[in-house]
Parts: C-alpha cells; structure tokens; sequence
C-alpha cells in the first residue's frame, strides 16, 4: 500500500513539475505577445490542472488508508514536502503571470486613450470667435 502512495505521489509531483514548465512558457508567450500561441498553452494548462486535482484527490484517498494502518513513510513525508515546495513555486509564477497580463492590459488602455488625444487634436478647428474647438470622443463614441 505504502508503494503505491508513493508512486501516486511521485506522478503528481512529476504533474506539478510539469505545471510550473508550462507557467515559466506562460509568461514568456505573454511577454512575446503570442496569442495564438498562448490560447493553445492555455488550453493545455487547463487539462493539466484538471489530471493534477484528481491526481490529489487519488493521493488524499491513498494517504488516510495508509495513515489509518500504520504511520506516513518518511519517503512519502519528503515527496510531500517536495509537492508543497513545486507548489509554492507555481503559486509565484502564477501571480507572475497575472501581473504581466495586467501590465499589458494598462499599456493597451493607455496606447488607446493616446490614440483617442491624437484623434481629437487631428480633427481640431476654430470657431468664429477664434476658439479652439475639437470632437474629443471618437466616431460612434457618445459622450
């Protein structure tokens, strides 16, 4: 029983390792500005995460039969203490990876209000009084 706890064990950490090789790709394809490219790691991240929830669930079954028989093995005790540290790892990359995607969404909000201001300052004349007048929102924009 304790052999195939620890088995289980290993294939989710091996998940886990993978998870945090698909997060470092994450960031870099965020940084690049591939999207195409993301959508599909994306797409791939989703099934991983989906095979390590129910790798966890296989292991929380396996360790309270073995815990319920006889004390955790020591060697499972460091495959889990190695699964927590990956863990904490990917949790980083994650906040990363978020980070980064809020970066690029502010720089896309800015680049799009100084199009805005360059599209006002363009269609920009004079009225009869010599007043600088502007359409300050852009077509079909209703202020």
């Amino acid at each position: 029983m304790t052999t195939s706890l620890e088995n289980a064990i290993n294939k989710q950490l091996s998940l886990l390792c993978e998870l945090k090789v698909v997060l470092e790709q994450e960031l870099h394809l965020i940084s690049s500005r591939e999207p195409e490219t993301l959508m599909q790691l994306l797409n791939d991240k989703q099934a991983l995460l989906a095979d390590i929830e129910s790798q966890d669930q296989a292991v929380e079954i396996m360790y309270k039969r073995v815990a319920e028989q006889s004390a955790i093995p020591d060697a499972c005790q460091a495959l889990l203490e190695d699964c927590k540290k990956v863990l904490g790892e990917c949790k980083y990359l994650t906040a990363i990876n978020a980070k980064s995607v809020e970066h690029g969404q502010l720089r896309l909000v800015h680049l799009r209000n100084m199009m805005m201001e360059l599209r006002a300052k363009e269609s920009m004349t004079y009225n009869r009084a010599g007043l600088a007048i502007g359409d300050s929102a852009g077509k079909g924009v209703s202020v």
